[in-house]
């Protein structure tokens, strides 16, 4: 029993720690009914729905027989390494980093190996993790920190992709730099015909879904009615969805709000937190996500700063650097470290390295866009 908590703890510790600090306000500030009034029951519904849908696209297999096709074309090992990028780059804007990474990433090493590129292995899951980062922060529904924020933000839709357009196009403009300069090589072989066949009603449906919920992304459709719909929808094609949704994740979200709510109802702790942050917030948030990821840290420091543009830029940017700063980073490091011949100090150092020339262009370029 004990071995199993202990367990449970390494594989949910943001989940344990939001948990812990919810609790640990609750004492100082009793529960009450304006507990009930701390969560974003929007954010909540769109995080379950999209995470529901998104798992029935995704097991349908559409995103591996697209970068089949694509990586069937590639004649050359750069050519390979900028589509396995840049399929991580341009998914994530869709179907959220962790689910791009969680897709491309096992593709990427089966391919690799059978082009004989094995050597290029961690050089291209690090970029693809950067890419899976830094492309989903391109859109309102790439990531949980930007869903969160877009919400308080009041922007349009138009408003936020216009605003994100300088860091997603220079983050491109720098991975494609980067592989251009890769060493060339020619390919063994990169093509492989799978036995995958979608569903191409149960495609349908789960896409004019994803369409419904992104109505509710731009305020158009309410969530509860975009919720109701959703539900009944996955009910209809296969109900087997709905284990697939990161439930801890939704927990998460829940505690924070609740230590958040806690934490402002503090008079000494919400003055401390609003002076910190004042004209710091893009910096503040950066290192802050290094140490408990861009997602808590979005959710805590915006209870304390009206400044969300700052915020969505630190959190975002915040993602690079240390390997815990997105929780999507540990799922391509767990996939490659759980292969044969993984050679994890390597991947570490580069990962490490890439990531840091990452976030100081990209803090830099914050500043100067804000």
């Amino acid at each position: 029993m004990k071995d199993r908590i202990i367990l449970f703890c390494k594989r949910e510790t943001v989940f344990v720690a939001a948990a812990t600090v919810a609790v640990l306000s609750a004492l100082l500030v009793h529960p009450s009914e304006e507990y009930f009034t701390y969560p974003d029951y929007r954010v909540l519904a769109l995080l379950f729905c999209l995470m529901v849908i998104v798992a029935g696209i995704r097991e349908q297999g559409i995103f591996v027989l697209l970068g089949e096709k694509m990586t069937g074309k590639a004649k050359s090992s750069r050519q390979l390494s900028m589509l396995l990028v840049m399929l991580c780059f341009f998914s994530s804007m869709l179907i959220t980093n962790d689910v791009a990474l969680l897709t491309f990433v096992p593709f990427s090493m089966e391919i690799l190996c059978m082009s004989g590129c094995s050597d290029k292995m961690i050089r291209v899951i690090v970029l693809q993790t950067i890419a899976a980062n830094l492309g989903s922060m391109f859109t309102p529904v790439g990531n949980p920190q930007n869903l969160y924020l877009f919400g308080l933000t009041g922007m349009s839709l138009s408003e936020f992709l216009l605003f994100m357009v300088p860091l997603a196009a220079l983050s491109f403009l720098l991975l494609a730099v980067i592989i251009f300069f890769d060493k060339k090589q020619m390919l063994r072989q990169t093509y492989r015909e799978s036995d995958i066949r979608p569903d191409k009603k149960r495609v349908i449906v789960l896409v004019i879904l994803f369409l419904l919920s992104l109505l509710t992304v731009v305020h158009i459709l309410p969530w509860q009615i975009m919720l109701g719909i959703v539900t009944a929808g996955i009910l209809f094609i296969d109900r087997r969805l709905f284990a697939k949704v990161d439930y801890f994740l939704l927990g998460t979200f829940l505690f924070f709000f609740i230590f958040v709510g806690n934490m402002q109802r503090m008079d000494a702790v919400r003055d401390l937190l609003e002076n910190l942050l004042r004209g710091r917030e893009m910096l503040f948030s950066v290192l802050v996500s290094q140490i408990i990821s861009n997602v808590p840290a979005a959710m805590l420091l915006s209870g304390f700063t009206e400044n969300y543009r700052a915020l969505i830029y630190g959190v975002n940017i915040g993602g690079l650097g240390t390997l815990i700063a997105s929780l999507a980073s540990l799922i391509s490091y767990k996939l490659y470290a759980a292969s044969e011949r993984a050679d994890k100090g390597r991947y570490i150092a580069v990962f490490t390295g890439y990531n840091v020339l990452f976030l100081e262009i990209l803090l830099l370029a914050g500043f100067l866009c804000l």
